[in-house]
């Protein structure tokens, strides 16, 4: 079994735990820090010197060098442990890396791969929706362990420097699109790797619908968790914390790898191609001695054929011109047009995606998500749009069983000749507290000032349960500090329903 680390500064002894649990299981272990990761510190009036985990040479960011030092790894492999299979598996930067080398290797000698916390598609993780995706950008530069003049060379500076700047993106773009392994599918598909995959709904690094594209376009035998949380989350404790306690993410993980690489029989060969942790419920119950009491509701799991099956039909959510309250826009079931509501953009507002790369998401993996309270939603600087409270639809206990990727359809109209759109679609209890169910942004360019312009977008993927009576709520911001905007501070963004293009939230429903 072949590990190469993530992007830690720790290099792979973070990962001790895991090779301990893989020798326990009759593997040999063969793990190593990809070339430029690991710890790098300053020596006063020397220099610098490498932590005794840290590889040689500079970053590539899973480009060709990390492949041929995976072919590398592999040779040596085969000739001090002569194993009869050989296998990947890696976690984050580790999984990117395991798929490409799988892919590349002229000899065709990894029997499977394990990718954990993946991505399928580097560019759009990266640029999505002419969005740059900063937050996730300065964490990873962030965390080499070591100043970037050293981590990375001449060439990948600019690339990075490029990226934050948002100028030659189109070299951004193939320069990422070369580190994808969604590049490669064909190679995948051609040796029918077994290849297993695990993700997060909330993923700040590498977004859920980039490798749910990739997961679909592999033909091979495949598996995709999706898990409640962020990057790593899931798997994290499993892989590096000694007796932490079952963990699921790494135990399905482990026997995806008995069966494809030692040939035990187990469950794998029956398993359901996805299978999906539906996010924790919050329900409101009002206790008569100490108000409302929230309740959390146990996250289940769900499995499905392919992820075409997890959305089993859709419903039009229309936007109208007000809601029950008359303060903000509605939701409803029939068409309005003919309205428009105004904001004030370039303020980032309470409305957020996250508050921070990552450490959000982990506090819901562990059952705290967080709260929002929509009454410090400055409805100057966004626009709202709320449903009546939703009676049930035939599922017991859940007025709508969210499951798929939603889409937004408006008209958008702006002072300026650019802006960014992050709509964020809400879970609204009784007592106006929130919770977020998904998002995701959308930069327009090239715009004509004052202008209406048609806008359609794809939501991140979710699975979520919106509780009996609970409302619909979706906010549309022009700043978000996940991403790069182009929203001028002052300008106005008008969004609308034209007679004849009614503005929709197309839910998709499991």
């Amino acid at each position: 079994m072949i590990v190469p680390a993530g992007w830690t500064p720790f290099g792979w002894a973070l990962f001790e735990y895991t090779y301990l649990q893989l020798a326990l299981r009759g593997y040999h272990v063969l793990a190593y820090t990809p070339r430029g990761i690991g710890l790098t510190m300053p020596v006063p009036g020397k220099g610098y010197v490498d932590g005794p985990f840290t590889s040689g040479g500079t970053i590539d960011v899973a480009g060709p060098l990390d492949w041929a030092d995976g072919l590398t790894v592999i040779d040596y492999a085969e000739k001090h442990f002569k194993p009869s299979r050989i296998a990947f598996l890696g976690e984050s930067y580790g999984s990117g890396i395991s798929q490409l080398v799988a892919a590349h290797d002229p000899k065709e000698r990894v029997a499977a791969v394990v990718a954990l916390s993946t991505w399928g598609d580097l560019a759009a993780s990266l640029l999505q929706n002419d969005t740059r995706h900063l937050a996730a950008v300065t964490a990873l530069i962030n965390f080499t362990g070591g100043p970037a003049d050293r981590k990375f060379d001449a060439a990948t500076r600019q690339i990075l420097a490029d990226f934050q700047a948002g100028q030659n993106l189109d070299t951004v773009e193939k320069w990422s699109k070369k580190r994808s392994p969604s590049s490669y599918a064909d190679k995948t598909n051609a040796r029918a790797i077994p290849t297993f995959f695990s993700n997060t709904w909330r993923e700040t690094f590498f977004p859920a619908n980039q490798v749910l594209e990739h997961f679909n376009g592999l033909t091979v035998p495949k598996h995709l968790n999706l898990w409640i949380g962020d990057h790593a989350a899931p798997e994290g404790a499993g892989l590096t914390i000694p007796f932490s306690g079952p963990n699921e993410p790494v135990e399905e993980a482990f026997a995806w790898l008995d069966h494809h690489v030692r040939g035990i029989g187990n469950a794998v060969p029956t398993w359901p191609a996805v299978t999906s942790q539906i996010m924790f419920t919050y329900k409101t119950r009002t206790d008569p001695q100490t108000g409302s009491t929230e309740i959390v509701t146990p996250a289940t799991r769900e499995s499905s054929p392919s992820w075409e099956d997890v959305t089993t039909s859709t419903e039009r959510w229309y936007l109208t011109a007000s809601a029950s309250d008359d303060r903000d826009g509605g939701l409803a079931t029939e068409p309005e047009t003919g309205w428009e509501r105004e904001s004030t953009a370039g303020q980032t507002t309470e409305a957020i995606a996250a508050d921070t790369v990552i450490t959000s998401g982990q506090a819901e993996w562990n059952g705290n998500s967080k709260s929002y309270v929509t009454e410090k939603f400055d409805r100057q600087n966004l626009a709202v749009w709320t449903s009546d409270p939703i009676a049930a639809d035939g599922h017991e206990g859940a007025a709508r069983k969210i499951r798929g990727i939603c889409e937004l359809t408006l008209t958008v109209r702006s002072t300026v000749p650019s802006t960014t759109l992050v709509a964020c679609l809400f879970a609204l209890g009784p007592d106006s507290m929130a919770r977020i169910i998904t998002h995701e942004p959308l930069t327009l360019t090239a715009l004509t000032p004052d202008r209406d312009h048609s806008a359609t977008w794809k939501l991140q993927a979710a699975g979520y349960d919106l509780p009996q009576h609970h409302r619909l709520m979706l906010v549309v911001t022009s700043k978000d500090p996940l991403y790069s905007d182009a929203s001028s501070d002052g300008s106005t963004t008008t969004i609308s329903s034209p007679d004849g293009k009614a503005a929709c939230l197309t839910l998709p429903l499991g």
